[in-house]
């Protein structure tokens, strides 16, 4: 008499694994700066929030003050919500990752109106990334993507006091002039239609 054979079973699905950070980077070759220090660059994510909001914590008061030209004492969850919600078309965040791909280094934002004839941009960085080139090769990357989606012109509102910004950005290119209407400002513009000056 044979023996009866168990019924086969299929095994359990297995569950995710769950990171402990929720950001996700490009798996694009990394950009590499003049001093050396390598990073991925991709679009903010809604799901990057409470890393964005990490990142913000690593900012001095100054640069806080010169991203959104008023004094804050912090990045709340509102202007956040602000900063993750963007439709990828006329307004986008670029967000840039040490090569670890968990830290958030820099922040860029570019905004433009409907025809795209002019779009405002605006660059933070964390302040222990500074000095290591990152500045000049992110903003690099973002005028050339903003080329590639349209935008005719890039313009950057910085306070007076903003030195280092204004150099980097009329070492690129852009000129600058009085803001309207605000003595303590100047804008910044570039025409993507001309070109980059070589790193």
């Amino acid at each position: 008499m044979s023996e009866s054979k168990a019924p086969v079973t299929q095994p359990a699905p297995v569950e995710p694994i769950s990171l402990d950070h929720a950001v996700t980077v490009s798996k694009n070759i990394p950009l590499t700066t003049h001093k050396g220090f390598e990073f991925h660059v991709r679009p903010v994510e809604r799901s990057d929030k409470d890393a964005l909001g990490e990142f913000f914590t690593h900012v001095s008061q100054d640069d806080l003050r010169f991203r959104f030209l008023s004094p804050i004492p912090e990045v709340r969850s509102s202007l956040l919500d602000d900063l993750v919600n963007v439709d990828h078309h006329h307004k986008e965040d670029y967000l840039a990752f040490d090569i670890d791909g968990k830290t958030i280094v820099a922040s860029a934002m570019v905004g433009a109106n409907d025809d795209k004839s002019e779009a405002e941009v605006a660059i933070v960085l964390r302040s222990d990334y500074k000095n290591r080139g990152l500045s000049w090769t992110f903003l690099k990357y973002v005028i050339e993507q903003a080329r590639q989606s349209g935008i005719k012109k890039l313009q950057s509102i910085e306070s007076r006091h903003h030195h280092a910004a204004i150099q980097l950005e009329q070492e690129m290119g852009f000129s600058a002039r009085s803001f309207p209407g605000d003595s303590t400002l100047l804008l910044l513009e570039f025409d993507l239609r001309a070109n980059l000056p070589a790193s």
